[in-house]
């Protein structure tokens, strides 16, 4: 199987409204220039036979423009041998390897993720569908379903289509400067990051943005064992993150597709994967998700965005927790302590609550701070780090690093272990 790999900080790819053709005539779509439109995206217009390599310059321009040839037959593709290039949103998979026929393929080729998800559903049938060099003559209209351009051509792009690539092919491609915004682009993002707070949540209505039997043929398993399967995590793991950045939205014939970079964690396992969904839009006017691809992503560059997303919640936990310790309010301080949490010789909660009444009783905070805060990952959660101040009513001081590791719990934090040095 080949490897799918993720978008590289694409933005969002904007397309407007299908016009309405004759059945069997073909895809005619409009590409514009949204504030999110991606870096670069590709265009394919088989009635002109143009490749188009779009670039986001404020506003969308057109980075080259060449001649290119599709498939012998016209209309979209819908079987194996049919000779039709296929009309949708698809995306560039790998660069193909080894050595190719130079006469058909000249010395470079990239291959596309057909079918997709939705073709797969209205039963369409093929592979190998490239965009590849032709190291004879290029004639309009002749291959058996690829894009074709010549080598000379090809060879001028190698190393500027990355996989992740998205590709706009239609019958006709137009394209403008628009900037406004699409409100079904707006409302599908809004409807990703809704369904990761969902998940991360565990509620029910997570499963209520999949189209069970569109779903269930995609991904080949039935839904109600991806249903079970999910739920089974839910009641094992004690929290779930789950954080989606990057959120891009394409539109196809009769569907979008969201791509977007996911970071999951629960206490057993950490997953960096890009994602592609693929919506279509219910009788009820809804949007659900009937099927899905994995994508790879750059190692390590998804943990430091978590990282830094989680900063913030960081920052509020910490100054709540050294505000109720400066206040000597016991309740709120301890609330902020998982029930076994340990602190030096102090091994519960009940402990530590213990031990801060009594030296509360005599002792009171009067300074409290952290400095120079970092936030590092562990395996139970998160560590922080700190350089920590205090000072009490009976004139003590003292000043050295502190360590908190700290465990997700409902929308916060709290502290598992405290640790303590003297500088």
């Amino acid at each position: 199987m080949k490897t799918v790999r993720t978008l590289l900080f694409l933005a969002s790819l904007a397309l407007a409204p299908a016009l309405a053709l004759a059945a069997g005539s073909g895809w005619e779509t409009r590409v514009t220039s949204q504030a999110t439109s991606p870096e670069m995206f590709l265009g394919i217009d088989k009635d002109t036979q143009t490749f188009f390599m779009f670039g986001k310059k404020s506003p969308l321009e057109v980075l080259r423009k060449l001649t290119c040839a599709t498939g012998q037959a016209q209309g979209d593709k819908t079987r194996e041998g049919d000779k039709r290039t296929p009309e949708g949103v698809y995306f560039v998979e790998e660069k193909v390897p080894g050595k190719l026929d130079f006469e058909l393929y000249g010395n470079h080729a990239f291959s596309l993720n057909f079918p997709n998800p939705v073709d797969r559903l209205k039963g369409k049938t093929g592979h190998g569908i490239w965009i590849h060099g032709r190291g004879k003559q290029l004639l309009a209209q002749d291959t058996l379903g690829c894009v074709a351009l010549t080598a000379q051509d090809i060879k001028t792009l190698d190393g500027q289509i990355p996989p992740g690539t998205p590709v706009v092919i239609a019958k006709k491609l137009n394209w403008s400067k628009d900037t406004a915004a699409d409100p079904t682009a707006q409302h599908l993002a809004e409807r990703v990051r809704q369904w990761a707070s969902d998940w991360q949540n565990k509620r029910e209505r997570f499963f209520e943005y999949f189209q069970p039997e569109k779903f269930s043929q995609t991904e080949g398993l039935p839904f109600s064992q991806f249903k079970s399967h999910k739920q089974g995590i839910f009641a094992r793991q004690p929290w779930i993150h789950v954080m989606v950045d990057n959120v891009r939205v394409l539109q196809g014939p009769d569907y979008w597709v969201t791509t977007f970079d996911q970071y999951y964690r629960t206490q057993d396992l950490i997953s960096a994967v890009g994602k592609r969904f693929y919506w279509q839009k219910e009788k009820d006017g809804s949007w659900r998700i009937v099927g899905g691809e994995y994508t790879d992503t750059a190692p390590g560059t998804l943990e430091t965005r978590y990282l830094t997303s989680k900063r913030a919640e960081v920052d509020k936990m910490l100054k709540g927790w050294l505000e109720s310790w400066l206040a000597a309010d016991i309740d709120k301080y301890m609330a902020y302590y998982a029930d076994d949490a340990t602190n030096g010789k102090q091994t519960s909660a009940k402990a530590i609550q213990d031990f801060k009444k009594a030296l509360w009783a005599s002792k009171t905070p009067t300074r409290i701070a952290a400095d120079k805060v970092e936030v590092a990952m562990h395996k139970n959660g998160l560590k922080v780090n700190f350089i920590q101040t205090y000072e009490d009513s009976s004139g003590h001081a003292d000043k050295g690093p502190k360590t908190l590791v700290i465990a997700p719990k409902g929308d916060g934090w709290v502290i598992l272990n405290e640790a303590w040095g003297k500088s």
